[in-house]
This record gives C-alpha cells, sequence and structure tokens, in this order.
C-alpha cells in the first residue's frame, strides 16, 4: 500500500443559510492513492462537488486539514492554492468552464501555457489528448460550435493534457452518450493505472462505479460506506 497522495482528516464545511448553520461536510476522513480510481457516490446535495472543490483548493475548510502529496493545503494563500491547482490538480467541471472566445485546442492548452511548457511540447499534448478523447479534426471549433458532449470532451483533454497528479472530475460523463462515457472512463482508468494519477470522480452512474477501484458513498457530507479495491 503506498502513502496516500491526498488525505483528509476530519474536514468539515459549513454554510450559513438564514439564521442555520449547514454542514455540506461533516467530519470527513479518507485517502486517494497514486494510481487509483475512486468514484464519489451519493444523492444530489450530499457533499460530492463540495468535496471535490475543497481537494482541488478551489475552497477551504472549516475545519480539519487536507494534504496534497504530503503538504497542508488547508490554510495556503490564495496565490499559493493557486500554484496547487496550476501544478498538481486537474480538475473536469460539470458546467464544462470552457473559455467561449478560445478554440477547443487553445482552451486545452490554456494550463500549459501558464504552467509555461514549451510551445511544441504544449501542441505534442494538446493534440494527443483532444485525439485521444475523439475530437481530433475539431481542434479550431469554438464552445459555442460543439455540442455539450464535445465541450465536456474538451474539458477532459484540458484536465488530463497538464499531466496532473490529481485528478478531479464532477459528473464527467452526463453530457455523454453511452459509448462515448465508456471510452472516456476507459482512457482516464488506463492513465489512472498506467500513470499513477489518482482519479477521484463524482457520479451516479452505474457504470463508473463499476469499474472504479474504490467507490465512496456520501450522505448529508458524511461518508457512509467505503467499497475497498477488489
Amino acid at each position: 500500500m503506498t502513502e496516500p497522495i491526498v488525505r483528509l482528516e476530519a474536514v468539515t464545511k459549513t454554510y450559513l443559510q438564514g439564521n442555520q448553520t449547514v454542514a455540506a461536510v461533516a467530519g470527513l476522513s479518507l485517502g486517494i492513492e497514486p494510481g487509483e480510481f475512486t468514484a464519489l457516490c451519493g444523492p444530489s446535495g450530499s457533499g460530492k462537488t463540495t468535496t471535490l472543490n475543497l481537494i482541488g483548493a478551489l475552497d477551504v475548510p472549516t475545519s480539519g486539514s487536507i494534504r496534497v502529496e504530503g503538504r497542508d493545503i488547508s490554510h495556503l494563500s490564495r496565490e499559493q492554492l493557486a500554484a496547487v491547482r496550476r501544478d498538481r490538480i486537474g480538475f473536469v467541471f460539470q458546467a464544462y468552464n470552457l473559455i467561449p472566445v478560445l478554440t477547443a485546442y487553445e482552451n486545452a492548452e490554456f494550463v500549459l501555457a501558464l504552467k509555461k511548457v514549451p510551445v511544441e511540447e504544449r501542441r505534442r499534448r494538446v493534440l494527443e489528448m483532444l485525439d485521444a478523447v475523439g475530437l481530433g479534426g475539431l481542434e479550431d471549433r469554438r464552445p459555442d460550435e460543439l455540442s455539450g458532449g464535445q465541450q465536456q470532451r474538451v474539458g477532459i483533454a484540458r484536465a488530463l493534457a497538464g499531466s496532473p497528479r490529481i485528478l478531479l472530475a464532477d459528473e464527467p460523463t452526463g453530457q455523454l452518450d453511452s459509448n462515448t462515457a465508456a471510452a472516456m472512463i476507459e482512457l482516464i482508468g488506463s492513465i489512472a493505472h498506467d500513470d499513477g494519477l489518482a482519479v477521484l470522480l463524482s457520479t451516479h452512474d452505474p457504470s463508473i462505479v463499476e469499474r472504479a477501484d474504490r467507490v465512496l458513498e456520501l450522505h448529508d457530507g458524511v461518508l457512509r460506506a467505503t467499497t475497498p479495491a477488489r
């Protein structure tokens, strides 16, 4: 058993709703290892997206600690959190989060440009990933010229092109037909196992749950069940 690349210890995230304090995540403790494909399940409102946002340094916990590669990111500055997101984490958003004025190629290249990867290496990685997600030949199309499923695949290519250590994906197959969804999960799973990528993916899709090495079940912000790797 390797050391978890992500570890949460007693993490709580609360929000104010009117005069009441509501816990989106309550005392969550878990670890994710390199090369592990983990599915995060649970009903809507169970805390899945909040958990991904906390691990992805898009939000900060109310209490508890989050360690990424042994470093506690719970109290980092805004600039330090941005560096963690840029250098270590790939994120596939449910709402795509593509930049409307950029082409598919430019959206997938964006993080690599921020990381100052040389132009030729950027081109190689981006074209390889766009081809892998079935978008070869559509590099010059902007988001409004692509279907929802194609935009989602650009988001997957963007996340993988940056060669992250951790991939977080929020319902990444929601806009995909069953065959394309299966191909995307196969791609992500293969990269996880071959390259040591740690994957945490929220889903309601039974086919993803079946493909995962481990399944975590959240209910009302609490981890209720864990199915270990087969």
